[in-house]
């Protein structure tokens, strides 16, 4: 029997936590938008959920978005180098899959980084570290929209992940969009920005983690081939 791709037990079994820990994500974020203060999500950003007397659960969920974002990185990573799909050390390795794994490893950090610098409350001055969560937000979305549209691309060069390559593009072109809109409408439109803004960047959010829970279903339901 040859090398098969995407073998790797704890890789595989770490896409298990990745998934776990999108579900996580997903139910923090609805149990803190249930708590009070009531911030409208259409209007108002996520990190906004960070700051009141429950912010505490949006801070855990920003750390956890980050790990499982990690998480996901180094299976993948794992899984492409187990099958001699890339070569090379370190996470990234010299292939063409490294732009992409860098990318999406600076989303994940940045997730952890707003958690450790809160936006303000809203209709406050802009202090300082709000001023970097603003900062840190818009690259790490970047970073996170970019990484995952410069996967997909390559996706068809591993006979583990070309099957998965045209939903993958398809959800990361959508991630793209929704990045440039959250970031780039309150230039062009700052009225509907203020109307529509937190609506954009949870569409935005929702295609990242979605693209991630695609890419691992589809390595965990994937059977290599015997040569």
């Amino acid at each position: 029997m040859s090398q098969q791709e995407g073998t790797s037990a704890t890789p595989r079994r770490l896409l298990w936590v990745v998934i776990a820990g999108i579900v996580l994500y997903a139910l923090l974020d609805a149990i803190a938008q249930a708590l009070p203060p009531h911030y409208n999500p259409i209007r108002d950003a996520e990190s906004d959920l960070a700051v009141g007397p429950y912010g505490y659960l949006m801070t855990i969920n920003f750390v956890n978005r980050g790990l499982l974002s990690l998480v996901f990185i180094y299976s993948l990573t794992q899984i492409l180098h187990s099958s001699g799909t890339i070569q090379g050390s370190g996470t990234g390795g010299s292939n063409r899959y490294s732009t992409g794994h860098r990318l999406l490893g600076a989303w994940g950090v940045g997730a952890i980084l707003l958690a450790i610098f809160p936006t303000d409350v809203p209709a406050t001055p802009v202090s300082s570290h709000g001023a970097i969560h603003l900062a840190v937000a818009a690259l790490a979305f970047l970073a996170g929209a970019f990484g995952a549209l410069s996967l997909s691309r390559q996706f068809g060069e591993s006979q583990a992940l070309s099957g998965v390559r045209g939903v993958a593009l398809a959800i990361a072109a959508l991630a793209v969009i929704f990045c440039f809109a959250t970031l780039g409408l309150g230039f062009v439109f700052p009225h509907l920005a203020g109307e529509i803004g937190g609506l954009d960047e949870r569409i935005f959010l929702a295609m990242v983690l979605l693209w991630m829970t695609a890419v691992s279903i589809h390595l965990l339901r994937y059977k290599p081939r015997m040569r």
